[in-house]
């Protein structure tokens, strides 16, 4: 993977190159061409004897060092039977080259070694545009790879601790995992407890409680406690693995998609074939005309059909377009993909990070007792947990507005936290903790029906007594509600992807009004969901922040990654939502669709007006007195790419 990205880059450079040096080597070209010399009045002042032979050495140069990548393309493309842009460029560059070479030795006919410069430079800048739109997707394996701790806590025999490199780490040793840090490596707990964040591994918003016999994956974050482990997969068994090998096979079973400019192309290479060559016959053989005459009329036709405008018509709709798309908060990363997705049915959506914001917020408080107000049980909680670094804690400290001093913090293991707050003692603490003192809170329906929705449910305990509780869920998106309303007007299904329990699903999917979810998905499983919804016939778009979802993303006709979320999941991804907004998905289909229009027009003023050039250019207006020379038909060919250039710039897109 690492050296097929490597030799794409090498690729990328090259084109750049190539481009940048026979540009320089074009002004001097066109400066000495008698045509561009007089079209500005400057044939006085810059010719010179000899300078038909020094035009020939720059053309030959640009011809042979700039035109390389396409005769060396031509030449692959025969080979395989298979004709296209390559061989049209190739054939193009090669009949001007050698039309001018031999007028430049004597033959009679005018010299189009401006149209080959031009040809090759424009050639050059549309791939070189081109391949650095796409350039990146390997990436993901890289990121997948850095998710991983450099080294390990070791814990040798006699207790002491070293470190290692994970390279090093075997199965059996047992590691410390220090609060804060990453899981080196898959194992299970054998001593310590903890609360450890999954959630860019597993989908799961809740950080998951470790404790003596929980199994750790490595890369997952470890929160407050010290954990100790001991290491039961390393190397390619590991979780994160087995995650990188899916995420390589879903990209390498992507479908190539053939370009339109393409099939075009090969097309307009054996209507120039076919034309030159009958044309040349029919003059030569059938109408008598001597040899320059007939070969002026095959060049004209072959000059007429060089594909300046269909090789731009595509990289220049790509390049505005992504100017559109950046300002729109979109970056496109796979040109194919980004054209597929104005044929999306389908979007599925990961909930954690994407739908939802991946964090906890609090969505209701009630209070079991007249002593306190709602405002005044959620001052408290917030009170004691301003000082826990849980996530559970940072969500109810962020809903309070004000709090008041706490003194005497403590951890309650495993169950919660406590303080003394304005003379009392306030303990936020898990249903499991009133369950084990024998508390029983007021309202327990209503708590009950919190748990039903998925939420997380704690209890404020105030100077021994159950006063009032607060439920938690991961905070819904603003915009997601919009972006589903949108996206169903639009005539597309959404569908929601997530590995929290089937309550947590349901709730969201209600909230958003999705008729259709899956739930409790694990990850190694979330690309087969995707299979699933693509086995309906349907153009699956995914969209998705963390590394669970990397190999749904890869899988997806159209990978969509949230840009805040995980460089894993970015460069897995085909787009980029830079707002992390699910709203900007409407935007994406909505551009999509302007882009491919614009596409289509070019490539059917960049063909089309071969079908009235073409007769033209073989001579058939001959007896009316019209006859177009090879450098009218430069002209008129570049005339065609100026067309094509400003209907591309005209490419708008208002949501």
């Amino acid at each position: 993977m690492q050296k097929g990205h490597n030799h794409h880059q090498m690729m990328v450079k090259d084109f750049k190159k190539r481009f940048m040096i026979s540009v320089i080597a074009t002004v001097p070209v066109l400066l000495l061409s008698p045509m561009i010399q007089q079209f500005l009045g400057i044939a006085h002042l810059v010719a010179f004897p000899g300078d038909t032979y020094l035009l020939f050495a720059l053309s030959t140069f640009i011809y042979f060092y700039g035109g390389w990548p396409f005769l060396k393309g031509m030449y692959g493309e025969v080979k395989k039977k298979q004709p296209g842009m390559m061989t049209l460029i190739g054939l193009a560059i090669s009949v001007a080259y050698i039309y001018s070479s031999a007028v430049v030795f004597g033959l009679e006919g005018e010299l189009l070694f401006w149209e080959l410069a031009t040809l090759v430079v424009i050639m050059l800048l549309g791939h070189w545009i081109e391949m650095k739109s796409v350039m990146g997707a390997s990436n993901a394996l890289e990121q997948l790879a850095r998710m991983m701790p450099s080294e390990a806590h070791k814990i040798e025999e006699g207790g002491e601790i070293s470190d290692l490199p994970l390279s090093e780490l075997k199965k059996g040793d047992s590691v410390l995992v220090k609060p804060g840090e990453k899981v080196p490596a898959d194992g299970k707990v054998f001593e310590g407890q903890s609360s450890v964040n999954e959630a860019m591994l597993t989908g799961e918003s809740t950080p998951v409680e470790k404790k003596k016999g929980s199994e750790v994956i490595g890369g997952s974050i470890n929160s407050e406690g010290a954990l100790k482990v001991t290491i039961e997969k390393t190397g390619e068994e590991s979780f994160l693995s087995q995650i990188i090998e899916r995420v390589k096979e879903a990209q390498e079973s992507k479908s190539r998609t053939q370009n339109l400019a393409d099939r075009a192309a090969r097309w307009l290479t054996f209507i120039a074939l076919g034309t030159g060559t009958l044309t040349f016959i029919i003059w030569l053989l059938f109408a008598g005309r001597e040899f320059s005459f007939s070969l002026e009329r095959t060049v004209t036709v072959m000059v007429i059909t060089c594909p300046h405008a269909l090789g731009l018509a595509i990289p220049l709709v790509v390049a505005v377009s992504t100017l559109l798309s950046a300002k729109n908060g979109l970056i496109i990363r796979n040109r194919a993909a980004f054209e597929g997705a104005r044929r999306m049915d389908a979007i599925i959506f990961d909930k954690t990070g994407t739908l939802t914001r991946g964090e906890f917020g609090v969505t209701d408080t009630i209070s079991f007792t007249d002593s306190y107000s709602r405002q005044e049980i959620l001052k408290l909680a917030a009170s004691v947990e301003i000082h826990s670094e849980h996530p559970i804690a940072k969500g109810i400290a962020g809903a309070a507005k004000q709090t008041y001093k706490a003194k005497n913090f403590k951890s309650i293991t495993g169950k919660g936290v406590q303080a003394e707050v304005s003379k009392k003692l306030v303990k936020v603490v898990s249903g499991g903790y009133l369950k084990d003192k024998n508390m029983a809170p007021k309202d327990a329906d209503q708590t009950a029906s919190f748990a039903s929705q998925g939420k997380t449910v704690v209890y404020v305990i105030i100077d021994h007594k159950p006063a009032g509780a607060i439920a938690l869920a991961d905070i819904i998106r603003d915009e997601s509600k919009q972006a589903i309303d949108k996206l169903k007007k639009m005539g597309i299904k959404p569908m929601m992807l997530t590995g929290d329990h089937q309550r947590v699903a349901a709730w969201v999917a209600d909230q958003l009004g999705l008729e259709e979810y899956f739930a409790e998905v694990l990850p190694e499983e979330k690309a087969d969901k995707i299979k699933e919804v693509k086995a309906r016939n349907l153009t699956v778009a995914m969209t998705g922040d963390g590394v669970n979802d990397a190999p749904a993303l890869a899988e997806a006709d159209i990978g969509i990654a949230i840009g805040a979320g995980t460089d894993v999941a970015i460069e897995t991804a085909d787009i980029i939502l830079v707002k992390s907004s699910p709203r900007d998905v409407v935007n994406l289909i909505g551009l999509s669709r302007a882009t491919y229009r614009k596409m289509l027009q070019n490539l059917a003023w960049a063909t089309g007006y071969n079908v009235f050039a073409l007769p033209v250019a073989a001579g058939v207006l001959f007896p009316l007195g019209i006859l177009l020379s090879p450098a009218v038909g430069a002209v008129l060919m570049s005339l065609s790419t100026i067309i094509v250039a400003i209907n591309a710039r005209l490419l708008k897109y208002k949501e």
